[in-house]
């Protein structure tokens, strides 16, 4: 169970970082081009962002979880690590 919500931890941690990269390419990509996309992509991922950080915190801090529920909330976010991680490297491309 330990292994499972580190892997959990490691997965939000990651998004968190790769969420700050596409945001500050989005950033500065909207300050040249002021496109409503590029606006809604910053929006999104700023969401995004915060759902991984309380994500995190509960992964450090809330009281014991059902062994079930950490499983598919790993899953979940290895899931989502991938996603990110992919929109990350077309973004930087």
């Amino acid at each position: 169970m330990s292994l499972v919500l580190d892997l959990a931890r490691v997965a939000a941690a990651i998004n968190i970082a790769l969420l700050g990269v596409l945001i500050g390419v989005w950033v500065q990509t909207y300050r040249e081009v002021r496109a409503p996309m590029t606006l809604g992509s910053i929006v999104f991922a700023t969401f995004l962002l915060a759902e991984n950080a309380v994500a995190l915190y509960f992964y450090f801090n809330a009281p014991a979880m059902p062994a079930l529920a950490v499983e598919v909330m790993m899953i979940l976010q290895i899931l989502e690590t991938v996603g990110i991680g992919v929109l990350t490297y077309f973004t930087w491309k």
